[in-house]
């Protein structure tokens, strides 16, 4: 069973207030209950998961390492997961390097960098990349999914979904709520020519679509490729293996 939502990549989460596109979790800590129940993600129910975690023959100790006890809980299994997710941290780009002087962009680079700061900043703010806020991108006239309507139970929120962080986005395909677009020039695409209105457009997006020409559009991708973090995307502590 398929999903009818893209899965947001994982980082930099400490410094978010609440969760997946809807915004319907709002603490770190019980963010992971929703996955490990969701049919078509774990499909799991918590109480068989701590029985799991319980006959393993190694978490009891590293719960008691971590919390003092060995009685690993609901709460227990939650904090640590979302310790986990908040040790996520992605803040060593070319970007970064360049923030930090060590060093520079090249000329497309940073041609690319001021028509990001023209054309996406106002959403896509730095140093996070995103203003993590609610918005409507012009994507649909009706709105399969409701976003974030779904929680405020507000018509004035439908086709709303949180705006996602452009760290490491030349890696983070497909695009979108429902990953509807498979490449990062399309989705420039969409601005350039895609986007319809609805009643809950953002006003940012009112005017219509954006106006970036096919050079300015190679010097865009250029920047955004800056975002690629690949000490974070290498780090051993986060590798299954």
């Amino acid at each position: 069973m398929e999903g009818e939502r893209n899965a947001p990549p994982l980082f930099n989460l400490a410094w978010h207030s609440d969760f997946f596109w809807d915004g319907g979790s709002n603490h770190i800590d019980v963010q992971p209950i929703a996955p490990i129940t969701n049919p078509v993600e774990m499909n799991e129910d918590v109480a068989r998961v701590l029985a799991k975690l319980k006959r393993s023959k190694f978490y009891p100790e590293m719960f008691k390492r971590a919390f003092g006890s060995d009685t690993i809980t609901t709460q227990a299994m939650t904090r640590a997961i979302a310790q986990f997710m908040s040790s996520l941290i992605s803040a060593n780009s070319k970007y970064d390097q360049v923030k930090a002087g060590t060093v520079t962009f090249t000329a497309g680079e940073q041609n690319g960098y001021m028509l990001f700061k023209a054309k996406c900043e106002s959403c896509h703010k730095e140093p996070l990349m995103t203003d993590l806020n609610y918005r409507n991108n012009g994507l649909d006239l009706h709105f399969k999914d409701a976003g974030r309507a779904r929680i405020t139970l507000q018509p004035s929120d439908s086709g709303k979904f949180k705006v996602p962080s452009l760290r490491n986005v030349a890696v983070t395909f497909p695009y979108m709520h429902d990953g509807r677009i498979n490449s990062l020039s399309k989705v420039i695409d969409h601005y350039r020519s895609g986007i319809i209105q609805s009643a809950t457009i953002d006003p940012l997006l009112a005017s219509g679509n954006m106006s970036i020409t096919d050079a300015e559009k190679q010097q865009l991708l250029l920047f955004l490729n800056t975002l690629t973090d690949h000490t974070f995307l290498n780090d051993k502590r986060f590798s299954e293996k």
